[in-house]
């Protein structure tokens, strides 16, 4: 491939002798689950936050299920949430047996519709919690939501699995709302070697809880006083990211610049009437890294001309995500119907992600950039 979507191996050789070492560490000690090594970096992510709590856990999916979990969330209740993000968002909700409610988005960022989410709730009375996602690494209009959930009464949860490190004037990604969650899954922009996750929170009796959940419900060893699992964070995982998480500022950072390259590379080519670039809802508060560009999405009606266009000319790009969840299958007893939140169908047609990581280069850029000219000028012609 010409220029991958992205190279994990990039990030990992500077960092190899380091990371190895870390885990020879844990191998060593033979604490594998939780431990030491794990409330190291919890306490450390609990500080990079600002927030008083931080559990780890075995990945952003079990994190998001723990929380509806801790809050009681089942049968009779609805969560409302954006139809236009990963699967899990909204599986977690039906999991318990509550019903997901799923309000239209923003077309410029692709976040929750701040409109459109105060209409739902005042038609939504079983509505138990909020749970907007910070997309593609921006932070979703959380003073309208905030606004909204205490207005009702009823919890913020923020999804802010691709968001660790995104900031908003009112705070850090996950730590604005009564709890949030991260993934570390190993595209994130801190990623693990595998699967692993994080719940973070200011309430003490809510972490008590969700400490106890992720190990079966027990805070007195082999007494179970709630129905938990086993959603408990391996020690290796927490070395490599207890490894990384030093370096995510510069990450992000990095992944801005590459994205201020794009922008400009397409403006100077008079892109802009073809190619709608990622908006950066939060840059005039002058908060630090308030797009940290977990994907770099562009759109076009022609996005699937352009997607194969560019993988012919070797360039890796993804499509997240070419169905809206409330159209997919085993969502269909919801009832909805195509059509009833156009801008999430709109952004699952039009929406590509390009190669953006903090190791690709100006001249991977630049083929990029070429790869998509050359598409608009052959169209045009």
């Amino acid at each position: 491939m010409t220029v991958p979507l992205l190279d994990l191996r990039r990030q990992y050789a500077p960092l190899k002798t380091e990371l190895l070492a870390a885990m020879e560490a844990v191998a060593d000690s033979q604490a594998l689950v939780l431990g030491p090594v794990t409330e190291t970096f919890e306490r450390s992510v609990a500080d990079y936050v600002g927030v008083r709590h931080a559990i780890g856990v075995s990945s952003g999916t079990d994190a998001e299920l723990m929380v509806l979990m801790a809050l009681g969330i089942g049968p009779g209740d609805a969560v409302i949430t954006t139809p236009y993000t990963f699967f899990a968002t909204a599986s977690c909700v039906a999991r318990l047996g509550a019903r997901p409610v799923f309000v239209d988005i923003d077309p410029a960022t692709y976040n929750i519709s701040p409109a459109q989410l105060a209409a739902a709730l005042e038609r939504t009375p079983a509505a138990k919690a909020i749970v907007p996602v910070h997309l593609f690494g921006q932070c979703a209009d959380m003073a309208a939501i905030l606004s909204l959930g205490k207005k009702h009464g009823i919890p913020v949860l923020e999804d802010a699995a691709q968001a660790l490190g995104a900031r908003h004037p009112l705070g850090a990604a996950g730590a604005m709302g009564e709890a949030g969650w991260f993934s570390f899954y190993p595209t994130k922009n801190l990623g693990a070697f595998g699967d692993a996750g994080m719940v973070v929170c200011d309430d003490d009796e809510l972490a008590a809880k969700l400490r106890a959940l992720r190990n079966h419900g027990m805070e007195t060893r082999y007494f179970h006083q709630w129905l938990g699992g086993n959603f408990r964070i391996d020690a290796l995982q927490s070395a490599v990211l207890g490894v990384k998480l030093p370096h995510l500022d510069s990450w992000s950072a990095a992944r801005q610049a590459r994205a201020a390259i794009y922008r400009a590379e397409f403006e100077k080519l008079a892109l802009g009437t073809q190619l709608v670039l990622p908006v950066e809802a939060h840059a005039e508060s002058g908060t630090v890294h308030h797009h940290i560009y977990n994907q770099f999405i562009v759109r076009t009606s022609q996005r699937d001309p352009l997607r194969a266009h560019l993988t012919a000319a070797g360039i890796g790009t993804e499509i997240y995500y070419p169905l809206p969840l409330h159209l997919q299958e085993c969502f269909r007893d919801l009832g909805y119907r195509e059509g009833d939140f156009p801008e999430a169908e709109r952004a699952a047609r039009e929406t590509l992600a390009l190669p953006i990581f903090p190791e690709l280069t100006a001249g991977e850029q630049s083929i990029v950039v070429a790869s998509i000219a050359d598409f608009f000028s052959k169209r045009s012609s």
